[in-house]
């Protein structure tokens, strides 16, 4: 039991399971199960989301702390438990998995069509797994959630992919899984010198300057791959471009901030020495993800593929902001993470909308869009502008506060990183208006429908976080502030007390 009465967090995390294995149980006329297992599929969700929404209201804002905390006797004589529990940094992704989760669910009724049983059970299967890394206290269990996160979207790309889907699930499973094994070593290194795989135990335990490099190599072999970070991010659009419209929005949602959690969670708490070393390096590696993979975005024909390598520019901004280690950066990039989730969520949705009618991606296929479907035209516009953080929209507060954790550290890294502002600006308007704006040039489009109402419902909530995020981000910052304040505390402390040792 914890602060909710009832072990809260476990349920969150396994009752999708309990949704997967009814539908598999489904038996009957295949149009009926298909139909059947949409539903359950979708209820599940829902009642999983409005179950997380207590973590909302009951989190206690001013506790540093984990909070909902579960524990369990697994391998005791390994020093292996079941553990659970959130604080500030981890709350609202717990919260962001179960949101969109729904929302990709309903955006997948009438465009997947084929296996729609175990479709559906992988996005349930996939949900525990995002919960479960977020929640997760100890390191084995982490572990488990963190691989176990692969499989089902493996075959979410490799089985309803598009005509290159088996090499870029293969490709997206063989790059994710290689970095991971050296985190797994690091792992096992970590149990041998402390006895524990407990994540706040390992808090406290003392790991030496050499093998903290030697650890944070390994962790960053496994989350910079996830993040994607370049020269790591190859895998990233061939994945987002063969994915279903629902993989993507999940990957880019969801998938692409584990590794920025990873760095968050592990990296900055456990190696404070090997962090501040690393920094100058990550600081180099962002701003070439920033610049570089803008200036690719500029040069795509493909809607998804443009704002597949958007997500690598952003998530340069939140790597470089964790590696300020100041309370603001490391706050603008939680927050980065959140909106990017949101927003570029939404933008693969614009695009799903768009193939679901046209079966084409090609930006040159579209023109004068707005004109047809004012409805999308409107939305796909909003977070457009989110996008390229437009001041009210979820995109800028989190952009805004790493700039000026960047220039405290240095004005040049603070130039690259507005730099990806400006560059990105000029790719996603390049977007909007060869795709809403000008002349229809192609016939076909004159019959376009607007948005459905199921379509409607679908960007009704990411549309309500784009702007409440924009205008009010307190409500969002107020949630790390403490367990930001703390990390920054005891990173500061760890380095203060390594140079009085060296002195």
């Amino acid at each position: 039991m914890n602060a909710a009465g009832f072990p809260l967090l476990s349920l969150l995390t396994f009752l999708p399971l309990a949704g997967a294995a009814f539908i598999l149980a489904l038996r009957g006329d295949d149009k009926v199960v298909a139909e059947n297992a949409r539903w359950t599929a979708l209820w599940t969700s829902l009642i999983v989301f409005a179950l997380s929404l207590i973590l909302w209201f009951q989190f206690d804002k001013a506790d540093a702390g984990f909070q909902f905390v579960e524990r369990l006797d697994w391998m005791s004589e390994f020093g292996i438990t079941y553990h659970m529990g959130v604080d500030g940094i981890s709350v609202l992704f717990v919260l962001l998995s179960t949101l969109l989760t729904p929302i990709c669910i309903l955006a997948s009724w009438e465009s997947v069509q084929v296996r729609v049983r175990e479709y559906m059970v992988a996005f349930l299967v996939l949900e525990t797994m995002m919960v479960g890394m977020f929640a997760a206290l100890d390191f084995i269990v982490f572990y488990v959630f963190f691989e176990g996160v692969l499989i089902p979207m493996f075959l979410i790309i490799g089985v309803w992919g598009g005509k290159r889907r088996v090499y870029a699930s293969f490709k997206f499973f063989l790059y994710t899984l290689l970095g991971s094994v050296l985190m797994l070593l690091a792992i096992l290194l970590l149990w041998y010198r402390a006895g524990t795989t407990d994540i706040p135990a390992l808090f406290q335990h003392a790991i030496p300057p050499a093998l903290q490099t030697w650890i944070f190599l390994a962790f960053f072999a496994s989350f910079a791959v996830k993040v994607p970070m370049w020269p790591f991010h190859t895998w990233l659009p061939d994945a987002h471009v063969e994915a279903p419209t629902a993989g993507s929005v999940i990957l880019a949602g969801v998938l692409l901030k584990m590794g920025a959690y990873g760095f968050l969670r592990f990296s900055l708490p456990m190696l404070p020495q090997a962090s501040a070393d690393f920094a100058p390096f990550i600081y180099v590696l962002s701003i070439v993800a920033v610049v570089y993979t803008s200036l690719v975005a500029l040069a795509q024909e493909d809607m998804k593929k443009l704002i597949a390598y958007s997500s690598v520019a952003h998530m340069g901004i939140v790597t470089l902001g964790i590696f300020t280690f100041n309370v603001q950066g490391l706050s603008g990039a939680l927050f980065q993470m959140l909106s990017h989730g949101v927003v570029s969520g939404a933008l693969f949705l614009c695009v799903g909308v768009l193939y679901d009618r046209v079966h084409s991606r090609e930006i040159a296929r579209y023109g004068g869009v707005a004109k047809i479907m004012p409805a999308y035209g409107v939305i796909f516009m909003l977070f457009t502008m989110a996008s390229v953080a437009l001041p009210g929209l979820a995109g800028f507060p989190g952009e805004l506060l790493v700039i000026v954790s960047a220039w405290k550290v240095n004005p040049w890294v603070a130039f690259g990183a507005a730099l990806g502002m400006i560059l990105g600006a000029a790719y996603m308007l390049y977007l909007y208006k060869r795709v809403a704006f000008g002349r229809v040039t192609k016939d076909d489009l004159l019959g376009l429908l607007d948005m459905s109402p199921r379509e409607h419902a679908v960007f009704a909530p990411l549309v309500i976080l784009a702007v409440w995020m924009g205008v009010s981000p307190q409500s969002f910052l107020s949630f790390f502030e403490a367990s930001v304040t703390a990390l920054v505390a005891r990173h500061e402390a760890a380095l203060g007390a390594a140079r009085l040792a060296g002195m």
